[in-house]
């Protein structure tokens, strides 16, 4: 028999409540309506009447070939991180699967760059893979500009890539060895049994069990690319959206356009048509991804 909690006054529970319902209106629906309004006028940057423009704001950015430039931008470096990161998540939560002598360390060590914040690995990156010194500067040695973000934008795409990769590499890992657990052994030991080496029984045995996580990380994994706070903090504090904004993503444009462009309206206008080119990528993954989700 299920137990109810009973409140003699009615204003006990919205006592209770009152203080998480004024932090999701201060941070979520005030700020929600505020983006609306600032993108169908035109907000003065220091103050006064705003003025309402329509759609005006909407041709304007979607008139801009740079505009399009950073949605192609975003929509690699979503898409190539997010499947990175899962597929190196992966490996590791495959390899980290068995009870040896000192697989609690790797597992703590493969956990441990998720803690690291998303400018802070960008900065660390722009000495390791810098190409005047290191492994970077003996190849271009022997092969001049075979490594150079700063002249490259495919390099410098690419770069950015490894560094979301890096950082998030062990948020996947997480769920993906979580999700190990639950596999019955005993279908990974008769498999074993019979012959399958560690690469097949996980094609046949493991990695089916691991769709619905699987699925849920990629739709984790493809907003986080598109508006996450370290995909901003890698972008501006490795490439700055360079070369000739090769690296220039969404999020990023974004924040330049209100804070440096001081384009407020803009700037919401963009927000809104990146919130729902996400809603787009999203129906997708539920409408044609899930179908080849089994839950059971």
């Amino acid at each position: 028999m299920d137990k109810r909690s009973v409140f003699k006054s009615v204003w006990l529970p919205i006592l209770f409540a009152a203080p998480q319902m004024l932090l999701v209106f201060l941070f979520f629906y005030w700020p929600a309506v505020a983006v609306l309004r600032w993108a169908f006028t035109l907000e003065p940057p220091f103050g006064g009447n705003a003025e309402f423009v329509g759609f005006a704001n909407f041709v304007e950015v979607l008139t801009n070939p740079l505009y399009w430039n950073s949605v192609m931008v975003s929509v690699i470096f979503a898409l190539a991180g997010t499947l990175t990161t899962i597929f190196i998540g992966l490996v590791l939560a495959l390899a980290a699967d068995r009870q040896l002598p000192g697989s609690g360390l790797f597992r703590f060590l493969y956990i441990l760059p998720y803690a690291i914040a998303g400018p802070a690995a960008g900065m660390a990156f722009r000495f390791i893979l810098s190409p005047e010194r290191g492994i970077a500067a003996s190849l271009n040695a022997m092969w001049p500009d075979f490594w150079n973000p700063a002249k490259y934008g495919s390099h410098a795409l690419i770069f950015v890539i490894i560094i979301f990769a890096w950082k998030w590499a062990g948020y996947t890992f997480i769920f993906l060895f979580a999700g190990l657990q639950s596999v019955p052994k005993a279908l990974t030991e008769a498999a074993a049994m019979d012959g399958s080496g560690p690469i097949r029984r996980a094609i046949d045995i493991q990695v089916p069990l691991l769709a619905p996580t699987l699925f849920f990380l990629l739709v984790i994994m493809m907003t986080e690319g598109f508006v996450g706070a370290d995909t901003f903090g890698i972008v501006h504090r490795t490439t700055n959206g360079g070369p000739n904004h090769a690296t220039e993503v969404m999020v990023f444009g974004i924040v330049n356009e209100a804070f440096q462009g001081l384009n407020y309206s803009g700037a919401a206008a963009q927000s809104i048509i990146l919130i729902g080119l996400i809603m787009v990528f999203t129906f997708i993954q539920f409408r044609f991804v899930e179908r080849r989700v089994h839950y059971k």
